[in-house]
């Protein structure tokens, strides 16, 4: 939304997600937003913050789901809530902090105790925060060859008038939690999707035009949809469980393969009311999207045709680990 001039310097910085030395060096003057991108944010977050509710009010709660009892999910950020239907399936909870990711399923199993609905859920330590834990985290999951029928990238953070951090990987934390991180697990998770066929990859955070290029690059045959979901900005007690729906529901099978059948440039797209939408113009921009996705291979220390190999039932070596 915002629009600024830079040096190329500060240019290079946005790129890495590092702190120039240059840039340092030089304080860079930028340009203040136009009334008019003022005007559409202000406008935006006012739809977004009274209309929401009304908007996805006509969704039931909890959301009918197709039978899940066969199905493997991995959700990071998971502990904020599964949702009443997806505790059917096997959920595995990719979390930062594993204690209180168990004492939370201790409570819900005390709360569920009697519903004759089985919980199956099960804790995997996953640090965003560390792309060599994603690392690990892939290595330990691929090595039991069992069944992903979706990952669910779900955590993300959101911080304003903090100071920047950085991760020890040496990246800006929004960008590693948001971005990064979560296309590194995408990646390295496809010997699993791919053996679980049909599969997806459901995207709830900053990730649109790396995921319109993983998409194209995933061929039909591999199986593999994926599905980027806006959160919103008002959570909601059908949130987490949109993103359940997006999947576990057989009618967006069609609808992805559709637009890459027309070569759309973007992939599949669900607002919060669990309805097909169109992203912004920007990630309509192809040229944008595959520097967005050589950018991001680089940074998490992944081959250009990492998945062509991971596809092909190859092995690629990242940076941050050993080969997958």
């Amino acid at each position: 939304m915002a629009s600024s001039s830079s040096s190329p310097e500060k240019g290079k910085e946005k790129a890495n997600g590092k702190p120039s030395e240059d840039v340092a060096k030089h304080k860079v003057k930028k340009e203040g937003l136009g009334w008019i991108e003022w005007f559409m944010g202000w406008f935006y977050l006012a739809y977004e913050m009274l209309f929401q509710r009304i908007v996805a009010s006509n969704l039931q709660n909890p959301m009918p789901l197709p039978p899940i009892n066969d199905l493997t999910f991995i959700v990071t950020g998971s502990t904020s809530g599964i949702g009443k239907e997806i505790a059917r399936g096997h959920v595995v909870m990719a979390v930062r902090n594993p204690k209180a990711a168990s004492d939370l399923i201790k409570k819900w199993q005390e709360d569920w105790s009697g519903r004759g609905l089985p919980l199956n859920i099960e804790v995997m330590e996953l640090d965003l925060l560390s792309l060599s834990s994603v690392v690990r985290f892939a290595e330990a999951w691929n090595a039991r060859s069992g069944p992903l029928h979706a990952l669910v990238n779900n955590a993300g953070i959101f911080s304003i008038g903090e100071p920047q951090k950085f991760s020890k990987d040496g990246y800006e934390e929004h960008m590693q939690v948001n971005h990064l991180a979560p296309a590194l697990l995408s990646i390295l998770l496809l010997p699993s999707l791919i053996r679980s066929s049909p599969s997806r990859i459901v995207n709830v955070n900053s990730i649109i035009m790396f995921s319109s290029v993983l998409n194209k690059r995933l061929p039909t045959e591999a199986g593999i949809n994926v599905v980027c979901v806006s959160p919103g900005i008002v959570h909601t007690n059908v949130a987490l469980e949109v993103h359940f729906f997006a999947a576990t529901d057989p009618q967006l099978v069609d609808y992805c393969e559709s637009l890459k059948a027309e070569d759309w440039p973007v992939c599949a797209f669900l607002n919060h009311d669990c309805r097909p939408a169109n992203p912004s113009e920007e990630a309509h921009n192809v040229e944008t999207a595959y520097r967005v996705w050589e950018k991001t291979l680089e940074l998490v220390g992944l081959p250009s045709d990492a998945v062509e190999r991971l596809i092909e039932g190859g092995e690629v070596k990242c940076k941050y680990g050993s080969s997958q």
